[in-house]
């Protein structure tokens, strides 16, 4: 069963291949008036299909609604798949570069005859976008900027794709290992990957590499051992003995840095290690797992998500915190629901979050000002608190608590009068336009924000999307003081997309005082299952749950909320 969310979402799809495609701007327009209708359904998609009665919607007519029932059916839809093979891959490479939407890309083809990003890039370089109509200097820098951007991030992948991936493979690596794990940088929980790394003591060597090089989303064998995935990823097999196990699972697992720092400290105490083992001379000192290995060498256990030789070999000899845990979280803050622009009704996220054991859901839709998500207005909110009264009867002791994610307007204050604010439980104050800014005035923008009385917490603090775009212009040492000053938490949000703050600063944050909630900002059912994530880079920022606001119980994050 296909969700109105799933819908919209091919539909989207669709109406940027028809604009790359040069299709007349009415038909294009009526494909995005469809997405709107699929967002904002108030029937589920599945009944009105059963139905038949999905043009009874307004906004989707006899041509969309024969789209999704076909994208229902099959997964795709004919008209879908001859467009996507008539357009360039370069064209949908060039849909990734900040700012360069479809119409754009389509003027530079028309002008240019430009289909690749690097003929895109040496147009930037020579002058020859700025002279187009439209573009300009500022335009054409903007867009180099973008290009280089995603040839930094060449080859990289996002966490959720890449587990995705090592879940399917340790599936049919399993039955034939002794011992087996995930390496490198994916248990190390850093935010993209590059490769995929395992380590496997087996009995049949040959047996395990055969069922490896079979998989399906192995699309070629490169090594013995390796192969490169169907979504671009290479994908490494590092088959040792049972002895050598702890020690090749530390090995592989990286990072460079703390492994050159890790075998520096074993030479220090007379040993040797490497990815065979921890070595006296000629004899290999039994470790039965990387505890062992650690406490070999006078240190307590260093989780993977600090192996990035930032001070945890020095505080394995003294004292590591210890980390938070899935098991420590005790509730759901920022989530997003049919009220803005989130695909699953309030009841139906609350309930979910309920069912996944949590005590409590912290409600944030979008404000008024954001209008292309739906923002609420002024009444909207009056309705959304009566539902979440009658809510609160019904699922006691659970409880849905009263937020909203407010836009941070362009002058640093904050969406509706202060009298609302100061009637929602909690705040979260997150910036959606004007990217653009200069660093000062940015940093002074979200500065004067979190001193606002109403805000208790920093949504994606740097509005970065992975892979996509770089954060915006800020000095996050600013945000962090201003945040410790004023009692203002700051957001990891755990969306695979986002992964903001990152890592490298939530520890300072930690540092001075701030508290870090570990939000999942799902617009979904599914994306409360993207709170791992999220979990995975406040370990990696050294972060214990009393760090963390929504690890508190309902009464101590009610009482939070009031300070």
């Amino acid at each position: 069963m296909i969700t109105a969310r799933n819908a919209a979402d091919f539909v989207a799809e669709y109406a940027t291949l028809l604009e790359l495609s040069g299709a007349s701007s009415f038909r294009v327009r009526a494909y995005a008036n469809a997405v709107r209708a699929l967002e904002t359904l108030t029937t589920p998609l599945d009944e009105l299909l059963a139905a038949g009665a999905l043009t009874s919607v307004k906004g989707i007519g006899d041509s969309v609604a024969e789209l999704v029932i076909e994208f229902a059916n099959t997964g795709t839809a004919q008209a879908y798949e001859k467009l996507r093979a008539a357009t360039p891959e370069g064209l949908l490479d060039m849909l990734r570069v900040p700012g360069l939407g479809p119409r754009k890309i389509v003027a530079i083809r028309k002008a240019l005859g430009i289909e690749t990003l690097a003929a895109l890039e040496q147009a930037c370089r020579n002058g020859q976008l700025a002279t187009l109509k439209g573009f300009g200097a500022k335009t054409q820098a903007n867009i180099l900027k973008g290009v280089e951007f995603i040839r930094a991030h060449a080859g990289h992948c996002r966490v959720d794709t890449a587990h995705q991936s090592a879940q399917s493979l340790l599936a049919v690596l399993r039955p034939y290992a002794q011992y087996l794990a995930v390496a490198g940088a994916l248990r190390r929980a850093r935010e993209t990957v590059q490769q995929l790394d395992f380590a496997i003591s087996t009995p049949d060597t040959a047996a395990a590499t055969a069922a490896f090089a079979a998989h399906p989303d192995i699309a070629e064998v490169i090594a013995p051992y390796a192969g490169r995935l169907t979504n671009g990823l290479q994908a490494n097999l590092h088959v040792v003995s049972e002895g050598a196990f702890a020690a090749a699972l530390h090995y592989y697992t990286g990072s460079e840095a703390h492994r050159a720092a890790l075998c520096a400290k074993a030479a220090e105490c007379g040993l040797v290690l490497n990815q065979r083992g921890l070595w006296r001379n000629d004899e290999r000192i039994e470790c039965a797992d990387e505890a062992a290995l650690f406490a070999a060498l006078g240190l307590a256990y260093i989780p993977p998500e600090l192996r990035e030789n930032q001070g945890e070999i020095e505080a394995a000899a003294a004292a590591l915190p210890e980390l938070v845990t899935a098991a420590d979280m005790r509730g759901m803050l920022h989530v997003h629901s049919t009220y803005s622009d989130g695909a699953d009704s309030l009841e139906a996220m609350a309930r979910a979050v309920q069912e996944r054991g949590f005590e409590y859901l912290g409600i944030a839709d979008h404000s008024q000002t954001a209008a292309y998500a739906g923002g609420l207005g002024v009444a909207q909110v009056q309705r959304q608190w009566e539902e979440i009264d009658r809510l609160n009867e019904e699922l006691a002791p659970f409880r849905i608590f009263k937020g909203i994610e407010s836009d941070i307007l362009g002058d640093g204050s904050l969406d509706y009068d202060d009298s609302l604010l100061a009637q929602f439980d909690f705040v979260v104050i997150s910036v959606h336009s004007q990217f653009n800014l200069s660093r000062d005035a940015m940093t002074a923008r979200i500065v004067r924000a979190i001193e606002h009385p109403a805000a208790t917490i920093v949504g994606h603090p740097t509005g970065r999307l992975l892979l996509n775009r770089a954060g915006y212009a800020v000095d996050i040492d600013s945000i962090i003081e201003a945040a410790a000053r004023c009692g203002v938490a700051l957001e990891i949000n755990a969306h695979p997309a986002r992964l903001d703050l990152d890592w490298r600063h939530v520890k300072k944050a930690r540092d001075h005082g701030v508290q870090i909630a570990v939000n999942t900002d799902a617009h979904s059912i599914a994306g409360l299952d993207h709170l791992g994530y999220g979990i995975g880079i406040a370990r990696k920022g050294w972060l214990r749950a009393a760090d963390i606001p929504n690890a508190l119980s309902r009464p101590a994050i009610a009482a939070w909320f009031r300070r």
